[in-house]
């Protein structure tokens, strides 16, 4: 399975409600997400799935690499994909799909702790990711995953520019 993690981009920092869930992205969130979102759509990385946090900072990050990718269809928010989330709870949750690749779309510090359980096969080591970063990995489903690149945002804007 191809495991492609997306950290939401720039958000504001604190909300009209203040609640952290609705943090929502700045101006500058916004355009580096759709850039982004262009970038990984050029790389054509085949994913069929889009799993987001519900946390608007991450949905406003997940909608348009979904649109991108044609996949507005199947973006789907997810619990096991908010900033305390156990990282294994997402993986228990891609496990039971019947899919060969996915996009999942969050926060740190679960971001990190994720890729960090994808690259060394069990908790305990944390890989931060930046804001709007992209990682790509390949997973057996068990064990630890290869991971086959770590792209920024401004490298994956680059790319999206170069399409365009």
């Amino acid at each position: 399975m191809e495991i492609w993690l997306l950290r939401h981009a720039v958000a504001e920092d604190r909300s009209a409600t203040g609640r952290d869930a609705d943090r929502t992205l700045t101006e500058d969130g916004h355009k580096r997400a759709r850039e982004v979102a262009r970038g990984l759509a050029a790389l054509e990385p085949g994913i069929e799935l889009v799993l987001t946090s519900p946390f608007a900072r991450a949905r406003q990050t997940a909608e348009p690499a979904a649109r991108a990718l044609k996949l507005l269809a199947r973006l789907r928010e997810t619990s096991a994909l908010e900033p305390d989330a156990d990282p294994d709870d997402v993986l228990a949750e891609i496990r039971s799909e019947k899919i060969e690749s996915v996009l999942l779309v969050g926060h740190e510090p679960h971001m990190g702790a994720l890729l960090g359980r994808l690259v060394a096969g069990r908790p305990g080591l944390a890989m931060p990711m930046k804001k709007a970063a992209v990682a790509r990995l390949s997973w057996e489903g068990s064990g630890a995953a290869t991971l086959r690149a770590l792209l920024p945002a401004r490298v994956l804007a680059l790319v999206a520019s170069s399409e365009g």
